[in-house]
């Protein structure tokens, strides 16, 4: 896999060589030092994958993928701020690495791009979101960055001022709070059904009654969350049931 390496600091492209030299199958064609450079560089060389800083003089990393045709190179962007992940994957990106990088997750995304250039990306993929929902939900854990799917969110659950996104695998950190994710995801599957939960309709599984004014739902994890007899019968209609 040819590797095309575009930072504007010489010590975090030092750091990527280092790191790639270390990864069987990644070869480094090239090193770019600004925007401008990093197009040329791209076109000329003809590498398979790019690790693209954000920031650079020239060309911002979003200006310089958008140079390259699409799905060649592939882009992997590498900064130090994780607020731009979501613009990143819109803007077409294989994987978001925050720095400083480890050699594992350099290594998962190199493997992410490998399974693209073998044609893996032409599986069938899952139904875009509905529109005006965000592509993806960033998640983390620790300094890591994970894309998940809108339709694998079983809920958003805030604890104080931490707001978990739970899914079937496990939790994650949201960066947002629960105001900010209910206007990024108006009407559609994700209902505010608490002050501190919000849930995906789609992940639920039983609506029982509790009394004549409650009602409880199970989602799809064994997660049971109570309801208003009014917003059970709001959420049953709109889903069908």
């Amino acid at each position: 896999m040819r590797v095309l390496i575009a930072d504007d600091e010489p010590v975090a492209r030092q750091v990527l060589r280092e790191l790639l030299e270390e990864i069987p199958g990644a070869a480094i064609t090239g090193e770019a030092s600004s925007g401008p450079e990093a197009v040329e560089q791209a076109r000329r060389l003809e590498p398979d994958v790019v690790l693209l800083d954000l920031q650079m003089p020239g060309m911002d990393g979003f200006q310089v993928a958008g140079a390259f045709p699409s799905r060649s190179p592939l882009v992997i962007f590498v900064t130090a701020y994780h607020k731009h992940a979501l613009e990143a994957f819109d803007a077409g990106a294989i994987d978001y690495l925050l720095k400083p990088v480890r050699k594992e997750r350099l290594e998962a995304a190199l493997e992410k791009a490998k399974a693209h250039l073998a044609g893996l990306s032409a599986a069938p993929r899952p139904a875009p979101p509905p529109s005006g929902e965000p592509r993806k939900i960033v998640g983390r854990v620790g300094s890591d960055l994970h894309l998940l799917e809108p339709a694998e969110v079983i809920a958003f659950q805030a604890e104080g001022d931490l707001v978990h996104i739970i899914t079937a695998s496990g939790r994650y950190y949201s960066g947002h709070s629960l105001k900010v994710i209910e206007e990024k995801f108006p009407g559609g599957r994700f209902r505010r059904v608490h002050r501190s939960t919000i849930i995906n309709t789609g992940q639920i599984r039983k609506i029982s009654p509790l009394s004549s004014k409650r009602w409880l739902l199970r989602m799809s994890n064994g997660l049971e969350v109570v309801v208003s007899k009014r917003l059970a019968g709001v959420i049953r209609d709109e889903t069908e049931w």
